[in-house]
């Protein structure tokens, strides 16, 4: 099933792509699931896209500031989505508890990963995304062991 890669070709493909990467997260079993791509490739909007799919009703936005935001699914489950793009250090990330809620076993979507790579459990999920154009992107799906 993984490797798996999705072209999302417009932005209006994105719902389908969504749900892709949701059924990915799904068969693999992984909890903690790390969103990698450059500035503007779409992470949060594929996150916005994703939390749809898993009945989140609340309005998604990227935690920049808070590092982390919680939400609830359609089954009343913690969703935990964090970016660490402005973390200073992996100290800071764990004052706020990063790896209670990487170790919870509820859902985490992790943007900017690499920045707190030694506080990701493994197996974990990776979803890369690539740009390909204004609209198109690549999205690479693999379990990290």
């Amino acid at each position: 099933m993984l490797p798996v890669t999705i072209q999302v070709p417009t932005l209006a493909s994105l719902p389908a792509a969504a749900h892709q990467v949701q059924v990915a997260i799904a068969k693999s079993g992984c909890q903690v699931v790390a969103f990698e791509g450059e500035m503007g490739a779409g992470k949060t909007t594929l996150i916005r896209e994703l939390a749809r799919t898993l009945g989140i009703g609340d309005d998604v936005s990227s935690p920049t500031f808070a590092l982390v935001n919680e939400y609830r699914d359609g089954r009343n489950q913690p969703v935990y989505h964090f970016d660490f793009y402005r973390i200073d250090s992996i100290n800071e990330a764990e004052r706020i508890g990063a790896a209670e809620y990487l170790d919870s076993g509820y859902l985490c979507l992790v943007e900017w990963p690499a920045r707190v790579a030694e506080l990701l459990p493994e197996p974990r999920l990776e979803v890369r995304l690539d740009v390909l154009s204004a609209e198109a992107r690549s999205i690479q799906i693999t379990v990290i062991t």
